[in-house]
């Protein structure tokens, strides 16, 4: 029996200008506009139907400063379904202060670059299970990468970037995704800075290249403009799970319209 594929919201969480945690929505990272309050979204998908829930802090690893944790706590006490939580994590001491905050599985992107062994440590101390790395990639079209693939009759690679992609890393995407697979990494979260808040679907070439090189769960992410584009990403590309964030928050779908789309479809989804 094939694995249920998953279907999950999420939030990108920052500090307003009098240093609350709200949720933000933009376009590649940029022209954020608050959307709302994270305990009250992560009540509402929760109580949706969602099969998990995912928190990003998405500003703390490019200003240096911790996740905020009181608020993952208060966003634990409203969910039970499996929380990830990720945004400014660079330690063995941040993964266990992040679960211990209410998180159920971890998101590491810069701290996992700069500090490889964090995946592994991470795993044998936790258990895989809890450890998700973040893949935040862009399209290069340029001679410098390790693994191409055809996209609109070019050739491209898929560059690893840090805080929320401001910064390129020189890093194949998908090199790093087997990398961290053998570390011990349990999941791993492809994003697209691309695709990220275009509603014009998921990276799908970026996606399939990521699954095809690895046998951990991969979850697509950015790009979601409705039901389509997550069957898409699940029959073309592999992806065991799928992540959207705007067209959940704005009401253009909801949790079961997607889910019962998905399953009139031929997928296996949980109703």
């Amino acid at each position: 029996m094939p694995l249920t594929k998953r279907v999950i919201p999420c939030i990108d969480v920052d500090l307003d200008g009098d240093g609350n945690a709200a949720v933000y929505t933009g376009v590649n990272f940029e022209n954020l506009r608050y959307t709302g309050d994270p305990v009250e979204l992560a009540s509402k998908y929760n109580e949706a139907g969602a099969d998990e829930f995912v928190f990003l802090d998405i500003t703390a690893s490019a200003e240096g400063r911790e996740t905020m944790l009181d608020t993952v706590s208060a966003v634990a006490d409203e969910v039970f379904i499996p929380l990830t939580v990720g945004g400014g994590i660079r330690t063995r001491e941040d993964v266990r202060e992040t679960l211990r905050a209410g998180a159920d599985k971890v998101s590491i992107n810069s701290g996992a670059i700069a500090n490889p062994e964090l995946i592994t440590k991470g795993a044998e101390s936790f258990g895989s299970q809890c450890i998700v790395i973040s893949v935040d990639s862009k399209r290069r079209f340029d001679e410098r990468g390790e693994h191409y693939v055809e996209v609109d009759g070019e050739s491209c690679w898929f560059e690893c970037t840090v805080k929320g992609g401001r910064e390129g890393t020189g890093l194949d995407a998908v090199e790093w995704a087997v990398e961290a697979e053998e570390r011990g990494a349990g999941e791993l979260f492809v994003n697209s800075i691309d695709a990220d808040g275009t509603e014009e679907g998921y990276d799908v070439p970026l996606t399939k290249a990521v699954c095809d090189a690895v046998s951990t769960p991969v979850i697509a992410s950015s790009g979601c403009g409705g039901p389509e584009d997550m069957y898409e990403v699940f029959t073309d590309a592999g992806a065991d799970a799928a992540l959207a964030a705007s067209i959940f928050h704005f009401d253009e779908y909801a949790i079961d319209e997607t889910k019962a789309y998905l399953h009139e479809h031929g997928l296996p989804i949980r109703l």
